[in-house]
Order: structure tokens, then C-alpha cells, then sequence
């Protein structure tokens, strides 16, 4: 119950933080506009190509904005040593993990969501038929990112090169859920759309296992 109530008032602190400023959901919103118009001029849009191109072209622009967004997820803490006063003032330390990857993945799946029009309607790809798949879709690959983009950051944070080393790090770790992500979403935007279940159980367990590896070892890698 005390891990809860730590992580539902860190949470608090996290969603005021953010909307109070709107920096990170600002950022990370103009950048993949930015992608989905810029590649959009590349593609037929009555063309299959752009159901089949289109997919893969999300989820990069999902992962290079998630990364913009998790560099300062812990950034954020180094300031005053507030990092230090947070463990403190929890009893479970991973009460702060849950609260930054739920945080995040928030704010991830709004961005992904407000976006998807626009990229349906420039891409020409249907989604009001399959949305409750996408949105499932979405849901399991921001949490997977969030999760090991969450420990990264709180690695990183601490590093010399932060701002390299977060990227290096998240992106041959995070290949296999963007590919799986990716074909996931291919199949649903396909003309005749189908759900590749496979695909789905390999997001679920990607989430499950690093979230029980954050559980486990989320401790050693708050210190310093």
C-alpha cells in the first residue's frame, strides 16, 4: 500500500511538473509533426507503400521523440540533489521508477494519440476501424519504451556524457520492440487490416520482463 501511495503522489509531482511548463510535451509533439510532414512528401499517399513505409516511420519518429523526453527524466532531479530527497522520503525506492515510467508513457501515448490524425489523413491510412488495436499498440510499445528508456535515464544522468550515452544506449536495446511495434502496426494499417497476435504477446512480455528487472534492480541504480 506504501508503494502506491508513494508512486500515486510522485506521479502528482510529475504530471504538475510537466503541464505546468509543457516543455517536454511541446518538444516532443513539433518533432514528429516535423518527421510526418517531412516524409510525407516522399510518399505516394494512394500508393500501399505508405500503409506499409508508414508504420516503421511512426514508431522512428516515436522513438527519437521518446528519447528527447527521457533525457531530462532524471536530469530534472540532479538539481539541489532533489534525487536524494525523494529517496528519503519513500520506503520503497522503486516507488520513483514507477512514478517517471508511468509518467512518461502518459505522456508518450497523449503524443501518439494526438498525432495520429494528422499522420492519417496525410498518409491516407484509415484508422477510426482498428483504433482500439492501435491504441492497445501504442500503449504496450510507449510502456516498453518508458520502461528501459526510464532506467537508462537514471543511469545516464549520472554519467559524464549524458547526452550521448542515453541514445547509444536506448537504441539497440529498444530494436526488437520497435520492430515488433512496427509489424504490429503494418498489419493494421494494411487494406485489410488483421492483428498479429504474436507480435502483441512479444510487446507484453518485453514489458513484463523489463518491468520485473526494474523492480529487482531498480535500488543499484539510484546510487550515486
Amino acid at each position: 500500500m506504501s508503494l502506491l501511495s508513494n508512486t500515486t503522489v510522485l506521479l502528482g509531482k510529475e504530471l504538475r511538473t510537466e503541464f505546468r511548463s509543457r516543455e517536454l510535451l511541446t518538444t516532443t509533439v513539433v518533432f514528429i509533426l516535423i518527421v510526418i510532414v517531412l516524409f510525407s512528401f516522399t510518399f505516394d499517399p494512394t500508393a500501399d507503400e505508405s500503409r506499409r513505409f508508414g508504420a516503421g516511420l511512426l514508431w522512428l519518429a516515436f522513438l527519437f521523440a521518446a528519447s528527447l523526453m527521457l533525457q531530462s527524466c532524471f536530469l530534472r532531479e540532479q538539481n539541489n540533489d532533489t534525487l536524494s530527497a525523494l529517496r528519503l522520503s519513500v520506503t520503497d525506492p522503486f516507488a520513483i521508477f514507477l512514478a517517471k515510467l508511468a509518467a512518461n508513457t502518459l505522456f508518450l501515448l497523449l503524443t501518439e494519440l494526438l498525432l495520429l490524425p494528422i499522420f492519417a489523413v496525410m498518409y491516407n491510412v484509415p484508422v477510426l476501424p482498428v483504433l482500439h488495436w492501435l491504441v492497445l499498440v501504442f500503449f504496450l510499445g510507449s510502456l516498453g519504451l518508458s520502461v528501459a528508456g526510464t532506467a537508462l535515464s537514471a543511469i545516464s544522468a549520472q554519467a559524464r556524457m549524458r547526452e550521448l550515452l542515453l541514445p547509444l544506449l536506448l537504441l539497440p536495446l529498444l530494436t526488437p520492440i520497435l520492430v515488433a511495434s512496427s509489424e504490429v502496426t503494418a498489419g493494421l494499417f494494411d487494406r485489410s487490416p488483421f492483428v498479429q497476435w504474436q507480435g502483441i504477446g512479444f510487446l507484453a512480455a518485453f514489458d513484463v520482463v523489463f518491468l520485473t528487472a526494474l523492480w529487482l534492480f531498480g535500488e543499484y541504480l539510484l546510487e550515486e
